[in-house]
């Protein structure tokens, strides 16, 4: 039945009077219905009494009574419509802790039935007295979570001391002598903090998302890095392999044709010995022919001819010497040696200029010079001013060994400087890390925190446990020093001749590494005076 009065419409319970839904509805003998306070005053105005609708008479004023039955349908549908007219709960919206199937969202929350209503449900709190005198509140869902376990009240305030929310007796009881304050007020200082922690997260999630974009780069370039130097490869080895297979193709060529040369002399001498084997063979048969005549005066005539047989070579200073290819391959390797060291000192060029690339300004700290050292006012030269200066101390400064660092540190990455050396008879240079010992002279190795190139009178050498003696081809004048922190490798090069002198690998960094300059005593006699410079780079050099 409910569901048949929902279906139908607003017309199938109005009034024709007053075009509203029937108020107390009364029913005439000709079957039309109206609301009884407007019939009543429809008739009031009247002289005859009929019906609105069709006119039917009637003899006297009837006194009608209220159509139970149609009153309760339209009770009936006023509250279909009522609920039809109410929206139903959203995600995140509280819903009416009474309705079945469908929830509607609630308008009120009852603090004494721990339930919440939507405007339908709510209506018996409206009407009856006892209901009327609970206390409502707005929607709020979990009700029984928002209420004090030890006296029934809503929570409603906040206690700063222990940092929990209380009801109002809970500040008269346990919760006294404590700051207290509104969940509203506690719930805008949280929700600054919030935006706070919120800013932050984002700051750190952008900051890691910079991290990828780091981490994608360096897989990018790594990968060009890669490419270009298998292609560099390629080439340097495809021309590599084409001198080789030139010089043997040389080689083959040359031994062939020096063959080939015998093989001809020897097939012309062996065609002049078949000619003089078929003269001598006619010879020999005229003899065997003239053998057997009986004719005296025959014989003596033809006789005579055999004197002078054909004319024929001395063999026996005729020989076929086989052809010597001795420093044949010598000759075509020094050939290819040579093609071969065009094309190192190439791939020399090419990786100097490589390194170059990562090229850092670095200048040179007076607050770690050694009492002795003079730097200029660039901080780019440093030279022994053969008098030790009274300073100030300073922890960062050597105190023994005639060493300065530069100002700039490395902690990741590659870097690449150069220093002048000409003209002096003994230095050193390279990168020490951080923590080294500027105290006292101790054994500079890498297990000390050196990795360091010196130039003395006995020669050039990496320092190590033990030295790693290095070949001098020629004076030096300019020194570059690579290195690539996160590889672990320390390089040193001869600029002027673009010659790779010597790497450290495999090494282990875990703290800053500076640069050092070490220019070496000014002896007495005037040795050594010239400064270490560290200069820019100069790729046309």
């Amino acid at each position: 039945m409910a569901s048949a009065i929902t279906s139908w419409s607003e017309e199938n319970f109005s009034c024709s009077i007053c075009q509203d839904v029937f108020s107390s509805p009364v029913s005439t003998p000709c079957g039309h219905n109206f609301c009884r306070t407007c019939i009543t005053k429809y008739w009031d105005e009247q002289v005859k009494y009929k019906c609105p609708v069709c006119n039917k008479l009637f003899d006297a004023r009837l006194d009608l009574q209220v159509n139970t039955l149609l009153s309760e349908m339209v009770d009936r549908f006023g509250t279909s419509v009522r609920v039809r007219e109410q929206p139903y709960v959203e995600p995140a919206e509280v819903p009416c802790d009474v309705c079945t199937g469908t929830q509607l969202k609630a308008v009120k929350s009852c603090l004494e039935c721990f339930m919440s209503f939507c405007q339908t449900h709510l209506e018996p709190h409206q009407r009856f007295t006892v209901l009327k005198k609970h206390r409502l509140a707005e929607p709020m869902d979990h009700l029984e979570d928002r209420m004090c376990k030890k006296h029934d009240r809503l929570l409603e305030l906040f206690c700063q001391t222990e940092q929990v929310c209380v009801c109002q007796f809970c500040t008269e009881t346990d919760h006294r002598s404590h700051p207290i304050v509104t969940l509203k007020e506690e719930y805008e200082v949280r929700m600054a903090q919030l935006g706070k922690i919120e800013a932050e997260v984002q700051q750190m999630i952008q900051e890691r998302q910079n991290n990828i974009q780091e981490i994608k780069d360096k897989i990018k370039c790594s990968k060009a890095d890669a490419d270009r130097e298998i292609a560099d490869g390629v080439q340097v080895i495809t021309a590599l392999m084409r001198c080789i297979e030139k010089c043997q193709d040389d080689l083959n060529q040359m031994v062939k044709e020096r063959l080939k040369s015998t093989e001809k002399q020897a097939e012309d001498l062996i065609k002049e010995l078949e000619q003089e084997i078929e003269d001598l063979t006619n010879t020999s048969s005229e003899v065997k022919q003239l053998s057997q005549t009986k004719d005296h005066l025959h014989f003596l005539q033809a006789f005579r001819s055999l004197k002078n047989p054909p004319p024929t070579r001395d063999w026996t200073t005729v020989e076929v010497r086989p052809p010597s290819y001795v420093g044949t391959l010598r000759r075509s390797l020094d050939q290819l040696e040579e093609t071969l060291s065009m094309e190192m000192m190439k791939l020399r060029d090419a990786e100097l200029k490589r390194v170059q690339q990562y090229e850092v300004d670095v200048t040179l700290d007076s607050d770690t010079a050694q009492p002795r050292l003079i730097l200029s006012e660039d901080g780019r030269q440093v030279h022994d001013g053969c008098v030790e200066r009274k300073l100030l101390d300073n922890p960062k400064r050597f105190t023994k060994q005639l060493c300065v660092l530069t100002r700039q540190s490395f902690s990741s990455g590659r870097f690449y400087f150069e220093v002048k050396v000409k003209d002096k008879t003994g230095w050193g240079l390279g990168v020490v890390r951080e923590s080294i010992n500027r105290n006292s002279f101790i054994i500079v190795t890498p297990e000390t925190g050196y990795w360091t190139l010196y130039y003395e009178e006995d020669g050039l050498l990496f320092s190590d446990d033990p030295d790693v003696r290095l070949p001098l081809r020629a004076e030096l004048q300019k020194v570059g020093v690579f290195v690539d922190y996160d590889e672990g490798l320390v390089s040193f090069y001869d600029v002027e001749a673009r010659v790779h002198i010597y790497s450290a690998t495999g090494c282990t960094f875990s703290e800053p590494l500076y640069p050092i300059l070490c220019p070496s005593l000014y002896d007495y006699k005037g040795n050594n005076s010239a400064p270490l410079i560290i200069s820019p780079v100069n790729q046309t050099d």
